[in-house]
């Protein structure tokens, strides 16, 4: 399996104990792959077959790359082959085992360590079953213990959304992705066209009676600040035209 190209110095791999639902196998792979990860393995889970079942496909959404790369172990051992520092997932307090750490705290300091060689490190997020968590004995062998920070009466997670903010928070830590535009950008009138939309508008003015020719004051200048002020997109200059457009037509209808 290949590292993660654009996370330097990290392999990241996350690793699902005794799964019993092919939804939360499905959903997970989802998950991953929209934070661009890929390495997913599955420890004992319950049904040999849970890559390929129906309700893990329709969950994936799409993902079936991840599916398609996955692992299926028998052993904890075989999961974490290579991997230098393993992270428990557990929000059931314990007085023994690994220090217990918010994930953003401790991604930032983790972050901080990367080296130049690919794959130097191998970092791996240990999930439990849903209905029992992490077992004691697979915490303790565990560098840190991570625990989401959530509503203290009531702090279950579904084992999915667990996956997508362990994931969240490990792209962010390692940079994260650019916020893509959802729109086309506005295009930003310039100068000419917002002095061809101040004449135009001043003719407008002075046809509804609003503004007298002779004694102009400081109107059109006031209008030319606040225009500047609000940085009219070219299309704002289109709207304000067709309005003062349609106050000119009405004002000549008036005076017919």
């Amino acid at each position: 399996m290949q590292t993660d190209p654009s996370s330097p110095g990290f392999r990241t791999r996350f690793v699902l104990i005794q799964t019993s639902h092919a939804g939360n196998v499905g959903a997970a792979a989802r998950a991953l792959k929209v934070m661009g990860f890929d390495e997913l393995v599955l420890v004992q889970p319950r049904w040999a077959n849970v890559l390929r079942r129906q309700e893990t496909i329709e969950r994936a959404s799409g993902a079936n790359d991840v599916l398609d790369k996955a692992r299926i172990v028998e052993t904890l051992d075989e999961a974490l082959e290579g991997m230098t520092h393993l992270c428990a997932t557990a929000m059931t307090p314990r007085d023994f085992g690994p220090p217990t750490r918010a994930p953003r705290e401790h991604f930032a300091q983790l972050a901080q360590t990367a080296t130049p060689e690919a794959g130097a490190q191998g970092v791996a997020f240990l999930f439990g079953s849903e209905r029992f968590g992490m077992r004691n004995e697979d915490v303790y062998r565990c560098h840190t213990c991570l625990s989401i920070p959530t509503n203290p009466a009531f702090g279950s997670l579904n084992l999915a959304a667990a996956v997508q903010l362990i994931a969240y928070e490990w792209r962010q830590a390692l940079g994260g992705y650019a916020v893509q535009e959802a729109t086309t950008p506005p295009v930003r009138a310039d100068a000419p066209q917002v002095a061809g939309l101040l004449a135009h508008l001043e003719q407008a003015l002075v046809a509804v009676d609003f503004l007298d020719p002779e004694a102009p004051k400081k109107l059109m200048p006031r209008l030319n600040a606040l225009f500047n002020r609000a940085q009219l997109t070219q299309e704002e200059v289109h709207i304000l035209r067709g309005v003062a457009k349609a106050m000119l037509q009405t004002a000549s209808k008036a005076s017919k």
